[in-house]
């Protein structure tokens, strides 16, 4: 995604308070979804549709709605995926209710660079990441010239980059948000490091390639890395901008839908499933208010 300081997405509309793969030819034969039944008029079609990372984060306390919902009378109806880029397309084009795979960050990154404007419906789980090194035990062990592998979306290049500088490896604008901050902030870069950006989906994969990678620690699991194998890790003052989301059109909050929806993941259930995932390094975030933290991170 291109980085535009500038861009902000529209301030979200007033509504109550509160990290198989399919190809895209199969997402577009399920096109055809209606969104609730309403498309048919149909008032006791009680479906919902939502597409979802095929990761465990985000599949499994959507397999644990899905039964919360059946047990309420819905049906909840999922597509699982391992791209980033159409899942809010295919919500924008109204052929999924909803959408789960992503942080408020980028969600706000992504309605700037294409004109959307998906909005966050509740939130589910901090999504916190590091530095990880099969190389090194340190962060002050990297040599010059060492390569450091970074997501390559805008909303989460510049994690990595603020570790760094909180570290004094580097000397970056601080003046840019963590969601905004890029190469192109980095004002002294003293021991010429050298910054691969990767998928965000794949940033894991390539940890052993390079001397460092930036990773979430969802994705860092998969490869049988945790939090104490970490060279840094982010703490609670960055949390808030990603943390994970139910997103969907702005005509889906406030509806009967997206109310049973947010139950749904909001249980005792789902929160035990966080509990026990990676000894509970992933905090569920019930709590958060989406209206205010969206309004603040859109300005």
């Amino acid at each position: 995604m291109s980085h535009d300081p500038t861009s902000r997405t529209p301030a979200p509309s007033r509504r109550r308070a509160r990290y198989g793969a399919l190809g895209i030819a199969v997402l577009a034969a399920v096109g055809s979804l209606t969104s609730c039944g309403l498309a048919d008029g149909g008032e006791e079609d009680r479906t919902i549709s939502i597409i979802v990372t095929e990761s465990a984060p985000f599949q499994e306390p959507t397999e644990i709605a899905k039964e919360l919902l059946a047990e309420d009378g819905w049906e909840l109806e999922t597509t699982y995926v391992t791209d980033i880029i159409q899942p809010n397309q295919v919500v924008a084009q109204g052929e999924y209710d909803a959408n789960f795979f992503q942080n408020f960050a980028y969600l706000n990154q992504f309605n700037a660079d294409h004109g959307l404007d998906i909005e966050p419906v509740f939130a589910v789980y901090e999504a916190p990441g590091g530095l990880f090194s099969t190389q090194h035990e340190e962060l002050t062990d990297l040599p010059d010239g060492a390569q450091i592998a970074l997501p390559v979306d805008t909303a989460n290049n510049g994690r990595g980059l603020k570790l760094l500088a909180d570290a004094g490896l580097l000397e970056i604008d601080e003046s840019v948000a963590v969601t905004e901050l890029s190469q192109r902030d980095i004002q002294d870069n003293p021991h010429d490091f050298e910054f691969v950006e990767v998928d965000q989906q794949s940033v894991a994969q390539s940890i052993e390639d390079v001397d460092a990678a930036f990773a979430f620690l969802r994705l860092a699991s998969e490869i049988g890395l945790g939090p104490e194998d970490t060279l840094a890790l982010e703490d609670e003052d960055v949390a808030l901008p990603f943390t994970c989301v139910v997103a969907a059109a702005p005509d889906f909050a406030g509806t009967e839908a997206a109310e049973a929806l947010e139950r749904a993941y909001q249980s005792e259930e789902v929160r035990d499933w966080f509990a026990d995932y990676l000894d509970g390094v992933l905090d569920p975030a019930f709590d958060v208010d989406v209206d205010e933290a969206w309004a603040e991170l859109a300005g």
